[in-house]
């Protein structure tokens, strides 16, 4: 059973949403929050497997609450699905870099929202590679200060760990990383996972992020054919 808690501040969709997913035999509702401050509360109570978090809300907004959600985490670290209603949503970037897994759309058919609960409890990234660099692009071509730091954290990764950082930036799957790098895909994980280790970050999509942001990946840039 999947245990799903749903954040929203607007009562008829956190419902709506609440009484589809009641509906599925393998999914739970464990809680409803209307705040972002609600949604921490009950996600330390709950324990969630996947947390459905509006992006956009009065006070503690989704991107706050699911930074602190995934800190306040120990042995049970919940997958966070940001629900936005435009796919360009300027907190989407800063959604990811806290640890978010995916992003849905607002207007998303009831199918596929009770998909997307299981492609992220299942450990995967919801969006497609092409909606992954669209937003990171978006990001980077007003980049802030943060864009613009120097990158220390990475002297602390071997060349072949950087080389796999950079390819999932730009979008690969491990398989096609594998083909680029003639290794085999275990070897891929073990070197994703070591770095992800060593940067303390905790999901696919930081780790695109943080491509960007420390100039791993140039937007526009392809990505090498080989290492």
């Amino acid at each position: 059973m999947i245990k799903v808690l749903v954040v929203d501040d607007q009562i008829l969709i956190r419902a709506g949403l609440a009484a589809l997913i009641r509906a599925v035999p393998d999914l739970d509702v464990v809680g409803e929050a209307a705040t972002g401050e609600e949604a921490v509360g009950l996600a330390a109570a709950t324990r969630p497997d996947v947390i459905l978090m509006d992006i956009r809300m009065p006070g503690m907004n989704g991107v706050t609450a699911t930074e602190r959600i995934l800190a306040a985490a120990n042995d049970h670290r919940p997958r966070v699905l940001i629900l936005t209603t435009f796919d360009l949503d300027e907190y989407v970037y800063d959604a990811l870099r806290v640890g978010a897994s995916g992003f849905l759309l607002k207007d998303t058919p009831p199918e596929r929202l009770i998909a997307a609960i299981h492609t992220i409890a299942s450990g995967d990234m919801l969006f497609a590679p092409s909606i992954t660099r669209r937003l990171i692009e978006a990001y980077t071509r007003h980049p802030g200060p943060a864009a613009a730091r120097p990158s220390p954290e990475l002297d602390v990764l071997t060349a072949r760990e950087t080389e796999v950082l950079k390819l999932v930036g730009h979008a690969l799957s491990n398989t096609e990383i594998a083909a680029r790098l003639f290794v085999s895909e275990a070897t891929v994980k073990t070197h994703l996972n070591r770095a992800m280790t060593k940067l303390n970050l905790g999901s696919r999509a930081q780790v695109v992020a943080l491509a960007y942001e420390f100039g791993l990946v140039i937007p526009g840039q392809e990505a090498p054919s080989h290492a």
